[in-house]
C-alpha cells in the first residue's frame, strides 16, 4: 500500500493546512516514472519529516494541473499552511528529505500571491482547463462516436462561436 496521498479536484485543498510536498505527474512521462520509486520513499519517511507527500495525475486532473500552472513534468510543490513554493532542487530522497530537514525551502520565494493555485486567478484557470477538456470531449464524440470529418467538426466549433458571440452580444 502506497503512502502518497493521491489529490484530486475534490480534495486538493487538504494542502493548504500543514507541511506538503506534492509532485504533478503523468503515467506516461519517462522523468516521471524514474522519479516513481523515490517518491514513494519519501512518503514512507513522511511521518518521521513531519510532512505528508502528495500526487496528482495530470491526465485525470487538468483544472488541477491548470490551478498550479504546471508545464513541466514532474513538477514538485512544497507547500506550508497555504504559502506554496516551486521546488527545483535534486530528486534524489536524500535531497527531498534534506530540503524539509534542513529547512531550505524557507530560502525559496513563495509562488506571488495572484499566482497561487488558492487565488480566484487560479480557480480561472482551473476552469479554463476544464473546459478545454470538455471541448476536447466534444470533439472525440463528434469525430469518433458520431464519425463526423474533422473538418466538419472544426466548422461546427466556428459556427458555435459565432452564434455564442452573438447571443452574448445582444
Amino acid at each position: 500500500r502506497s503512502s502518497v496521498r493521491v489529490l484530486c479536484g475534490s480534495n486538493w485543498s487538504l494542502v493548504l493546512q500543514g507541511q506538503w510536498m506534492l509532485e504533478f505527474y503523468a503515467p506516461w512521462c519517462p522523468a516521471c516514472q524514474q522519479i516513481e520509486a523515490t517518491w514513494e520513499s519519501f512518503a514512507k519517511e513522511s511521518e518521521r519529516l513531519g510532512i505528508t507527500v502528495g500526487k496528482v495525475d495530470v491526465t485525470q486532473e487538468p483544472g488541477l494541473s491548470g490551478r498550479f500552472f504546471v508545464t513541466t513534468l514532474p513538477t514538485i510543490y512544497h507547500a506550508n499552511d497555504g504559502v506554496f513554493r516551486r521546488y527545483r532542487g535534486s530528486r534524489t530522497l536524500e535531497d527531498l528529505q534534506g530540503y524539509i530537514l534542513e529547512r531550505k525551502w524557507e530560502a525559496v520565494e513563495p509562488v506571488a500571491g495572484w499566482k497561487s493555485p488558492s487565488s480566484l486567478m487560479m480557480h480561472g484557470m482551473a476552469g479554463l482547463f476544464h473546459f478545454s477538456g470538455w471541448i476536447r470531449q466534444i470533439l472525440n464524440y463528434l469525430t469518433g462516436t458520431l464519425g463526423v470529418h474533422v473538418w466538419i467538426s472544426y466548422a461546427i466549433f466556428i459556427l458555435a462561436t459565432l452564434l455564442i458571440g452573438l447571443f452574448l452580444g445582444l
